[in-house]
């Protein structure tokens, strides 16, 4: 996964209703809708856009009636990798695993991909618990998981679907992964 901020130019249509207003901020408010939140070329996903300027005049294309105005600006970008180590606050849990936010996206942490134990659903309590650990997953823990699939929705990025795993070394509930470093310092210094 990775952010960086790129220098972009791109074209956005200002349509007849808007023309004659504030230009620049109809110019920064059209650029944010049309590009906004989306995903680019790259399948990365526009989390912010800043410093809009036009460039040049704009266009009237015969037919349409808008201006078609090229745009410059600064946008940052986020873009998730297969096999990255992400950390991330659990934001749902459902009983076929837990949605952790990294990020401007959610993935899934199915069931089996929790922990080296068998993992129950408490439904009541929004948690997922192991059976012979007692370690429980809940609502606003954070955790450490790593990401093994990406399926980048382009019309609804939120829709984007990216498999979490936390069944390895150094991967898990951060609170977990704490008490075991205590445990092996312990053994350790014994």
């Amino acid at each position: 996964m990775y952010t960086m901020i790129n220098d972009v130019e791109r074209l956005i249509c200002i349509p007849p209703s808007e023309l004659g207003e504030d230009l620049d901020s109809i110019v920064d408010n059209l650029t944010w809708e049309t590009y906004g939140g989306r995903l680019g070329e790259d399948k990365s996903f526009t989390v912010l856009i800043q410093n809009v300027r036009k460039v040049g005049p704009g266009r009237i294309v015969h037919g349409n009636g808008g201006v078609h105005q090229a745009v410059k600006f600064d946008q940052l970008v986020f873009k998730p990798v297969n096999d990255e180590v992400i950390e991330g606050n659990v934001v749902e849990i459902v009983k076929f695993g837990a949605f952790v936010r990294f990020g401007p996206l959610d993935g899934l942490l199915h069931v089996s991909q929790v922990m080296d134990d068998r993992v129950d659903i408490d439904e009541a309590n929004q948690r997922l618990v192991g059976k012979e650990s007692g370690r429980y997953l809940a609502v606003g823990d954070v955790v450490r998981a790593r990401i093994v699939s990406v399926d980048l929705n382009e019309k609804s990025p939120q829709d984007s679907k990216i498999g979490l795993t936390m069944r390895q070394i150094g991967l898990g509930k951060l609170q977990w992964l704490d008490e075991d470093n205590k445990k092996k310092s312990s053994k350790e210094d014994d």
